[in-house]
Parts: C-alpha cells; sequence; structure tokens
C-alpha cells in the first residue's frame, strides 16, 4: 500500500516538474518573440517618422497644440491684467506668461501654413501650365521643355501618392505587429495605447490615398491627353520644317548651279560680279518668302499689323527704308557699277574712287591716287561708305557709266605778253594730240554708241587749245580726253612734255608773277626830292 502511494506521488511530482518545465520553456519562446516584433516595429518607426506625410500631420498636430496653449495663456494673462493690483509673485508670474506668449508665437508664425487642412497642398499636384501653340520649328524646342516639366511634375506627385500608400502599408504591418504582441505580452497598456493611436493614424490615411488615387487618375489622364496633343503637333510641325528645309535646300542647290555655270561661262569680272550679287538676292527673297507663307497662319493679319506700324517704323527708320529705295534706283536704274569711279560731294569734302561693293544699305569705294585726292585730300587708299540715300540728297558723279571711262582733263601754264603765242598754243596742241589720241578715238566710238540711248548732237574729241589774257601774261590752255582711272598719270606725262618743248623755243618764255626792286643813289635821290620841292 506505501509502495502504491510513494509510486502515485512520484508521478504526479514528475507531471508537475514537466508542466513548469514547458511554462519556462514557452516563456522564453514567447520572450524571444516579442524581442523580435518589437525590433521590427521600431524599424517601422523609423520609416514613418521619416515620411512626409506624418511630418505633416505632427507638425499640424503641434499647431494645434499649441494655438490652444496660447489661448489658454492669453486667458490667464487677460485675467492677471483685470486685477488692480499685483503681487511681486504675480507680476513675476504676469512677465513669463507674456515670454512663454511670444515664443509660442514665433512657432505658430512657423507654422502658418500648418493651421487648416495641412494636407491639401500635397493631394493636389502642380498646376499646369497653358499648353503651347506649335506655329513655327521653336515652338518645337517649346513644346519639348513644357513636356518635361510636366514629366518631372507628374513624377513628383506618383512619388507622393508612393509615398502615402507605403505609410499606410507601414501602419497596417505595424498594427498587426502590435496585434501579435499584446497576445503574448502581459503588460499590454504600452502596446494598447500604440496600437490605439497606429489605427488612428490609419483611420486618417485611409481617405487620404482614395482622394490622392483619384486626382492622380484625373492628373495622369489630363497629362496624357495634352502629351498625346503635343507629340501630334511636333510631328505636324516637324513635317513641314522638313519640307521647307527640303525647298530651301533644292533653291541652294540651283544657287549653287547658277555660280558654277556663272563662273564658268563669264569671263568679265564685273559681271560675274553683278551675276552674282542677283542670285544671292534672289535666293534671300525666295527664302524669306516661303518662311513667311509657311509659319504665318494670317498674312492679312501680317498685312495689318504692318499698316498700322509702318508710321512709326517709317520715321524710325527713316534712313534705313531711304537707303533700300536708293538701291532699287540704283540696281534698276543702272546708273552704278561695281567697278565704276564715282566721285561725291559731302559737307564740301569731296571723295573720290572705285566701287567695290553696292549692298542694301551702302555703296563701299576705294579711294585711289587721283587728281582730286592730290588737289584737296592729300590722302587715299581709304574704304569709304556712302549711304543709298545720297543718290537722292547729295550729287554723285559718275565717271565710267555705261562704257564712257574717259573725261577731259585740261593744263594751264601762262607765257609773256612778248612770246610767240601761236606758236606756244600748236606745240601744247601736238603734243596734247599725240599722248590723247588713243582715249579720243576710244570716247568717239562710246558715244557713238550711246546715241541709241541718249540725245547726242555734236561729238568732238579732239584736244581743244584755249589763249587767254591774263595779269602776268597769256594763259595756254589745252583740253584733251584721258582714262578717267589713270587722270594724274597722263596730265604728270603732258605736263613735262610741254615744259620741254618750251624750254627749246627762244620766242617763248614762261610768265610767273614777279616784283622789281629799284636802289636808288645819293645824287638820284637828291634830283628827286629838288623835284618835288619845285612841285610844291
Amino acid at each position: 500500500m506505501i509502495k502504491k502511494t510513494l509510486s502515485a506521488f512520484a508521478a504526479i511530482l514528475l507531471l508537475f516538474v514537466n508542466i513548469v518545465y514547458a511554462d519556462i520553456n514557452t516563456s522564453k519562446k514567447d520572450t524571444a518573440l516579442n524581442v523580435d516584433i518589437k525590433s521590427e516595429i521600431s524599424n517601422l518607426d523609423e520609416n514613418i517618422n521619416d515620411n512626409s506625410w506624418i511630418i505633416t500631420y505632427e507638425n499640424y498636430n503641434n499647431y494645434q497644440t499649441l494655438n490652444s496653449k496660447k489661448n489658454d495663456i492669453e486667458y490667464k494673462i487677460r485675467r492677471l491684467e483685470k486685477k488692480s493690483s499685483l503681487s511681486n509673485e504675480q507680476k513675476n508670474k504676469l512677465q513669463a506668461l507674456k515670454d512663454e506668449l511670444s515664443g509660442i508665437n514665433n512657432k505658430l508664425l512657423l507654422l502658418g501654413k500648418y493651421d487648416n487642412e495641412p494636407f491639401k497642398k500635397m493631394l493636389s499636384p502642380n498646376k499646369i501650365d497653358t499648353q503651347p501653340e506649335i506655329t513655327n520649328p521653336l515652338g518645337i524646342f517649346y513644346a519639348l521643355s513644357y513636356q518635361e516639366k510636366l514629366k518631372i511634375d507628374q513624377k513628383e506627385f506618383h512619388d507622393r501618392f508612393d509615398s502615402l500608400s507605403d505609410l499606410i502599408n507601414d501602419l497596417e504591418t505595424k498594427k498587426t505587429m502590435l496585434e501579435d504582441l499584446i497576445k503574448t505580452s502581459k503588460n499590454n497598456k504600452e502596446n494598447y495605447q500604440e496600437l490605439e493611436k497606429t489605427i488612428k493614424l490609419i483611420k486618417i490615411f485611409k481617405p487620404l490615398r482614395e482622394i490622392a488615387e483619384t486626382t492622380k487618375n484625373i492628373y495622369d489622364k489630363k497629362i496624357y491627353e495634352i502629351k498625346s496633343n503635343l507629340n501630334d503637333n511636333i510631328a505636324k510641325e516637324s513635317k513641314k520644317l522638313g519640307i521647307v528645309g527640303i525647298i530651301v535646300g533644292i533653291f541652294f542647290s540651283l544657287l549653287l548651279l547658277s555660280k558654277y555655270l556663272a563662273r564658268k561661262y563669264l569671263k568679265e569680272v564685273e559681271k560675274l560680279y553683278v551675276v552674282n550679287k542677283a542670285l544671292n538676292t534672289t535666293f534671300i527673297i525666295f527664302t524669306v518668302l516661303l518662311i513667311l507663307f509657311a509659319y504665318i497662319e494670317n498674312v492679312g493679319y501680317l498685312v495689318t499689323i504692318l499698316g498700322f506700324a509702318s508710321a512709326g517704323i517709317a520715321i524710325a527708320l527713316k534712313e534705313w527704308f531711304m537707303s533700300i529705295i536708293g538701291w532699287f534706283v540704283i540696281f534698276f536704274g543702272n546708273s552704278i557699277h561695281v567697278g565704276d569711279r564715282i566721285r561725291f560731294v559731302k559737307d564740301g569734302s569731296e571723295y573720290l574712287g572705285d566701287v567695290i561693293d553696292i549692298s542694301l544699305l551702302k555703296i563701299t569705294i576705294l579711294e585711289d591716287v587721283t587728281l582730286t585726292t592730290f588737289e584737296r585730300n592729300r590722302r587715299a587708299g581709304r574704304v569709304i561708305y556712302i549711304p543709298n540715300n545720297y543718290v537722292f540728297t547729295n550729287m554723285i558723279a559718275n565717271y565710267s557709266h555705261d562704257g564712257l571711262d574717259t573725261v577731259w582733263d585740261g593744263i594751264d601754264y601762262i607765257i609773256t605778253f612778248d612770246s610767240n603765242i601761236s606758236k606756244a598754243a600748236a606745240i601744247t596742241k601736238d603734243i596734247a594730240v599725240k599722248y590723247s589720241k588713243n582715249f579720243a578715238d576710244n570716247t568717239r566710238y562710246t558715244l557713238n554708241k550711246l546715241r541709241r540711248k541718249y540725245h547726242l548732237k555734236h561729238i568732238k574729241v579732239e584736244p581743244r587749245i584755249f589763249t587767254l589774257i591774263t595779269p602776268y601774261g597769256i594763259k595756254i590752255s589745252v583740253w584733251y580726253l584721258t582714262n578717267s582711272y589713270a587722270t594724274l598719270s597722263l596730265r604728270s606725262t603732258i605736263s613735262a612734255a610741254i615744259i620741254n618743248a618750251i624750254k627749246k623755243e627762244d620766242d617763248i618764255s614762261l610768265a610767273y608773277p614777279t616784283q622789281a626792286i629799284s636802289i636808288w643813289e645819293d645824287k638820284q635821290k637828291q634830283t628827286f626830292e629838288n623835284f618835288t620841292e619845285d612841285t610844291k
């Protein structure tokens, strides 16, 4: 009997030990599990606290808390200020409350944007600017830039939405972990409080996600529609640009071909220059007209605008317009060509040179050493720009117009009254005829051709001799034709020849201004004085 009792007691004891050991093992397992859950919850809290939506929500709560505290402090300050007299302790308390109120106001000023609807801005995507109209090639670049901005704004809003979704997922995961932790923990008060806070946040942010998702779908559809329209407009404008480019390329190819043929078949430099100028101008005009008609939707609108603006433009750019009109007069009037020698006068100064270029606004000439530079300017070699409008306001002389590249030049010298005048005139004329014969023949030929174009009665090209009386003697003046590009050279040659010929003649003397000085002797002086005295 005793043995049976002991055996039963041992069995009960063994069972109790096993139960206690099992409880200890279970407690250890639960403790280890709780540690893992808390670690995961801690990691989730880091992600949650760094989320912009939570930061905004906490700032909103801080603002509400501070605002409530501000109202409470203002109430206490009013109560103290209503008292007729304050103790030192109450005065110190009043000052402390005012200092605290000042600090709270500063904080509220920083958190001012969180006073009402803190998530309104986060739930609203960036405003979509007005869709650009693509009416020219530059609009393509603006449209591409606009698309890139839309892409950035869309990505920013998507990131905000994804951040909200991640926050809700983290909160739900945290909720599940807290529920598990409550099941296995003994002290659940803190866990219950954290669970309630988490559930509250989930209830706050889940409706926001629904609003954000709806907004995102509408926003994405609107951006897709805008991008689709822009892509269509870009493709249309690119096609137009390609067509215009092909046409301009064809024009340019024809320009190069025409210039090649001109260089091949035109040997005269002046004609080649004029043809190149005409080709360049034609190409520019066609290109400008092509671009205008391609990219101006309403040409009548352009004409209306130009009509209203023409008065102001005409006043502001009067000189330019006059120069452009002058270019048309020069180009189509056939009055001045590249290579011509011209002379113009401006403010009493004379400029003479060869035309090296005629542009839309100016004539460019290069000064040469001529009789004008020799006698007046004493300068040569300058590049001078003459505005085209000078053809209306200043005198411009062409020394080589229409092939007539000779001018009359003259040389004057004086001989004494007792010289053989006829002989001097004959010698001078013979020399002039000798050196100017070729120029005279060329002038006669050219003038005969110009009779078809101009009214020419008498054509006299032989040198002309004149004998005129001057205070010092007889002036011999000889006039002859010379090349307008070599006036000074021929004058130098003829002048030297005349002087050399005159020196050989004994009955011809050159005259020039002279003075005679008489020196009287004392006897002559006395006789003069006596004569004067007798006369008195």
